[in-house]
C-alpha cells in the first residue's frame, strides 16, 4: 500500500472540519476543484469513499469518521508541536483517551472526568461517545485509555480488559413542575398509569427498574424510551414524563434541568465501571478518577 499523503490528510480534515468543500477551500487558500480532485485521489490510494452526499453537504462515511479521529490526533500533536519548539517553557500533555458509554449520564461521566483535568501536568482530554461494543473495539486496539460503562466488560468479548467499580448510586424519580402537579397520591403509587420515560435496551438499569415496578404492581405508560440519558432528561425537562436518574445528582439534576424529585428507588442501584487493559490502575488521570468517584460523586447516592 503506498504511504500515506499527510496534504491529502489535511484537506480532507479540513472538509469534514469546515462542513463543505467550500468552505475547506477558502480555509486552504485553493479552489474548490483542486479540493475536489485531491479528495479523489485521497479516496483512490486509500480504497475507500470518505463522504456522501447528504442533500447540498457533506457527510461522513463509517470509514470516514474512524480516518477522521486519527486525523485529529494527529494534527493535534502537530500544533503542539509547533507551540513547544516556540515556547521552551510550555508543558507537554499526557493525552488521555476516554470513552463514555452513552447509557452513562453525561453529568456523573464529567464530575468523574473533571479530577483528570486538575492535575499537577496537563492532560489534553479526549472522549468518545458510543455503544459499549463500539468503544471496547477501540480499547482493544489500545485507541482509548479508559471507558466509563453502567456494566462491568461483558465476559463473551474476546478483549483483554478489567472493569473497576467507580461508586453505585439509587435511583430518583423526577418530573418538570407543571406534570408533578398534575400526579395525584403519594410516592410511589402516584407513577401508575403517569407517564414514564423509560431507559433503553442498552441502559443496565432496565430489567431491575422494570421488576421493581412489576412487585411493586405499578403501571406507568411508557411514552418513549431512550438508550441516551441526556436526551431522555431533555424530554422530561419538557413534560413529556417522569424519569430516573442516579440519586447521587439529584440535586444538579433539579438545578440544571429545572424538575423536581418525586421520590427514590432505593431498591434499583446503578453502578458504574471504569474499564481498563490495566489490572492495576497505573494512568495519572484514571487513579486520580477512581480516588474521587467515592469520595466526591457517589458519596450522597446510597440510602
Amino acid at each position: 500500500m503506498a504511504s500515506l499523503n499527510y496534504k491529502h490528510l489535511r484537506y480532507f480534515w479540513m472538509i469534514a472540519k469546515t462542513g463543505g468543500v467550500a468552505r475547506a477551500a477558502e480555509q486552504l487558500h485553493l479552489t474548490p476543484q483542486s479540493i475536489s480532485g485531491q479528495i479523489k485521489q485521497f479516496e483512490a490510494t486509500l480504497g475507500v469513499e470518505l463522504f456522501r452526499r447528504a442533500g447540498r453537504n457533506l457527510e461522513l462515511t463509517d470509514a470516514g469518521r474512524r480516518i477522521l479521529s486519527y486525523a485529529e490526533e494527529i494534527f493535534t500533536i502537530g500544533d503542539e508541536l509547533l507551540d513547544v519548539l516556540h515556547d521552551q517553557k510550555a508543558k507537554k500533555t499526557i493525552p488521555f483517551k476516554v470513552g463514555i458509554a452513552d447509557s452513562v449520564s453525561k453529568l456523573v461521566a464529567y464530575r468523574l472526568v473533571e479530577p483528570a483535568l486538575k492535575l499537577a501536568e496537563p492532560v489534553r482530554l479526549i472522549c468518545r461517545e458510543g455503544r459499549l461494543a463500539s468503544l471496547l473495539a477501540e480499547l482493544a486496539v489500545h485507541r482509548l485509555d479508559m471507558i466509563i460503562a453502567d456494566r462491568p466488560m461483558p465476559v463473551h468479548l474476546n478483549v483483554r480488559g478489567y472493569s473497576h467499580l467507580l461508586g453505585e448510586s439509587g435511583l430518583t424519580v423526577f418530573a418538570a413542575s407543571q406534570l408533578a402537579k398534575e400526579l395525584s397520591g403519594s410516592f410511589p403509587a402516584l407513577l401508575d398509569d403517569a407517564p414514564f420515560l423509560l431507559p433503553g435496551e442498552d441502559v443496565a438499569i432496565r430489567p431491575a427498574l422494570l421488576q421493581w415496578l412489576e412487585a411493586s404492581e405499578l403501571r406507568p405508560r411508557i411514552v418513549g424510551e431512550f438508550d441516551d440519558s441526556a436526551l431522555m432528561k431533555s424530554f422530561g425537562q419538557a413534560g413529556a414524563g417522569v424519569f430516573v436518574a442516579p440519586t447521587a445528582i439529584a440535586e444538579h439534576i433539579c438545578n440544571q434541568y429545572q424538575v423536581a424529585k418525586l421520590g427514590r428507588i432505593d431498591a434499583v442501584v446503578e453502578q458504574l465501571f471504569a474499564i481498563t487493559t490495566e489490572r492495576r490502575l497505573t494512568h495519572p488521570a484514571i487513579v486520580a478518577i477512581s480516588q474521587a468517584a467515592q469520595r466526591d460523586v457517589f458519596a450522597g447516592g446510597k440510602s
